[in-house]
């Protein structure tokens, strides 16, 4: 698919956001972007999907690293979670490694806490200061 550019006479090649689509690895909520900068977003997944174009890692772990980007609390998509454990449970990826991967990935909302906790105690101790005065 060729999308049009700002300029109605010069087709944007797409051919990264072809591939996804083909591969069922595009997502939907992306098409607005694409519509309006097909340039831009076309280079962006490019970019985006260079280290798995390279062959580094094995398919296996590409789908266990995806598994864990997809449900960590800072991106939280389930439809990717969801083509990602299929897709690595096709590629005889085991029910505990994909469990480990989320458990792994579930601590980052730790953070919070390790945020919140102190300064809750710093403001608990200065509000004690305050009402003990």
């Amino acid at each position: 698919m060729t999308v049009q550019s700002t300029s109605p006479d010069q087709p944007v090649p797409t051919p990264v956001i072809d591939r996804m689509r083909e591969l069922d690895t595009w997502n939907p909520l992306w098409d607005q972007l694409c519509e309006w900068d097909p340039e831009w977003t076309e280079q962006f997944m490019a970019m985006g999907t260079t280290p798995i174009r390279r062959g580094v890692f094995t398919p296996q772990f590409v789908e266990l690293l995806s598994i864990a980007i997809d449900a960590a609390c800072t991106h939280m998509y389930s439809p990717g979670v969801r083509r990602h454990i299929r897709a690595a449970l096709e590629i005889g990826v085991s029910r505990d490694e994909i469990l480990t991967v989320l458990q792994m990935v579930s601590v980052l909302g730790i953070h919070a806490c390790n945020l919140g906790a102190p300064i809750l105690a710093e403001e608990l101790e200065a509000f004690e200061r305050r009402t003990q005065a």
